[in-house]
């Protein structure tokens, strides 16, 4: 499937989620590292994977950019993506993919999908764009135009989640994407409804109508099966150039279930576990409900609890980092594992103190995430500078940005699975000391209740 030319390039809209695509990428046949800026032709050309059961010669077959758009007005787009994808377009590969949350998470002034893919059309010009958004591995799905989110034993409508419908900065008040997303865009959104795909030959005439038309084309997904049709219509309907996709890693895995079923790719045998962490840190900047469970299972275990104070961050933030760094070292220097965290759930009393605190410092409550998250990344830095060989899990998107800034992290590869979405990951960094570094970097909703103990043991069970 690739001879002259990469596969596909990609850029995430928040840090956590181009993680997810680069396990699928990788996990199923096509060997990708994740980058933390935009690389020259002469950085893929010569990266090479560590991990040896991905790739035998370590050579990429894809790569992709982490990015913050997910928290961006148009006008901040405006300022950091141009620059981005002429970069990411001088790399000729047949796909490239702008990768949002499989939530959606978007709104007309923060994380426009549709103004984000205005920009990418200039350097990625396709005269339609497939929008493949439903995930049934990680429990989304699409139907009739409609998302849904699995928690639990439990599935609701975007609109109704018990995170996303009070999500702080993007809400999700309306599931059905084609009019969330006509919000964002002047471009039409189609529809090709899960009636369409109970047949191959009405699926296909509706992507050749919706393609002739332009705009969006957004997919229905509710079974593993519909990703794999909606691989081979993309795979045969693409155009010369290189096609720009928008989606989740859905989009990955329609192209890579297609692929295997065909031979173009073949699913290597990549360990599931590897041996487990002599030291150990967490550190949790997300206030998902999701993220609430794994810490209330970390403390049960004997993990030692470091509340992240936000009012305190915000208030002085040096002091607040030093406190946290000590208590981190102290309970290192005992054969303990902590485990900090800035909330314990959405509605802890401590993100609505901090946003207060804010807005008596005139600051807008959209600085609450940089703040926190460049604090909690100084505060893993300044534990890391003082120990040795430790591994890591950071729980939430701008927390994963800000502490591989930190670190000087350029590069991500995938070790082992764990969750999915959520690989334990190699680090590539050009300090000697962080370069190897083993990092499972998750969204605040990804894995189970006990996924931190899976990190530290390197296997799920």
């Amino acid at each position: 499937m690739i001879q002259d030319q990469l596969i596909l390039s990609y850029y995430g809209d928040d840090f956590t989620g181009p993680t997810d695509v680069m396990e699928s990428l990788s996990l199923n046949g096509i060997p990708t590292a994740l980058f933390l800026h935009a690389p020259s032709p002469e950085e893929v050309t010569k990266f090479r994977l560590k991990n040896v059961h991905v790739c035998s010669d370590g050579k990429l077959q894809a790569f992709g950019v982490a990015g913050i758009s997910r928290s961006l007005t148009p006008t901040q787009m405006d300022l950091e993506l141009p620059d981005i994808f002429k970069r990411i377009s001088q790399i000729p590969t047949r796909y490239f993919h702008y990768k949002i949350c499989s939530t959606f998470d978007s709104s007309p002034l923060i994380g426009n999908i549709g103004y984000a893919t205005e920009i990418a059309l200039r350097y990625f010009p396709s005269s339609f764009i497939p929008l493949i958004v439903g995930l049934p591995l990680l429990n989304r799905f699409c139907v009739f135009g409609n998302l849904f989110a699995r928690v639990d034993d439990i599935t609701y409508r975007l609109d109704r989640h018990p995170t996303m419908s009070k999500h702080p900065i993007t809400p999700m008040h309306e599931s059905d994407l084609r009019r969330h997303l006509g919000l964002q865009t002047k471009r039409s959104v189609h529809l090709v409804d899960v009636l369409h795909l109970q047949s191959e030959s009405i699926a296909q005439s509706q992507f050749d109508l919706f393609s002739k038309q332009g705009g969006f084309i957004l997919f229905d997904v509710l079974t593993t099966d519909h990703l794999l049709q909606i691989g081979k219509l993309i795979d045969e309907k693409k155009q010369e150039s290189t096609q720009l996709l928008v989606g989740s890693s859905g989009v990955e895995y329609a192209m890579c279930y297609y692929g295997q079923q065909n031979g173009f790719i073949r699913k290597p045998d990549i360990p599931m576990h590897t041996k487990k962490a002599t030291h150990y840190i967490i550190i949790a900047g997300s206030c998902s409900p999701g993220t609430a469970k794994q810490i209330e299972h970390g403390l049960s275990i004997g993990y030692s609890g470091i509340r992240m104070e936000g009012v305190r961050l915000v208030d002085n933030n040096m002091e607040e980092i030093n406190r946290c760094t000590a208590a981190c070292l102290e309970v290192l220097n005992s054969g303990g594992v902590p485990l900090l965290f800035s909330a314990f759930g959405p509605d802890d009393p401590d993100i609505e103190a901090t946003k207060s605190k804010l807005k008596t410092s005139n600051a807008s409550e959209l600085s609450i995430g940089p703040i926190l998250a460049g604090a909690q990344g100084i505060i893993l830095k300044n534990v890391l500078d003082k120990t040795k060989k430790i591994r890591v899990t950071v729980a939430g998107g701008d927390t994963s940005g800000y502490v591989t800034k930190a670190l000087g992290i350029y590069a991500l590869e995938v070790l082992v699975p764990l969750a999915p979405g959520a690989p334990l990951c190699i680090a590539h960094a050009k300090n000697s000391h962080y370069d190897g570094l083993e990092i499972a970097l998750k969204g605040g909703q990804n894995g189970n209740d006990r996924y931190f103990e899976f990190v530290q043991n390197g296997q799920a069970e």
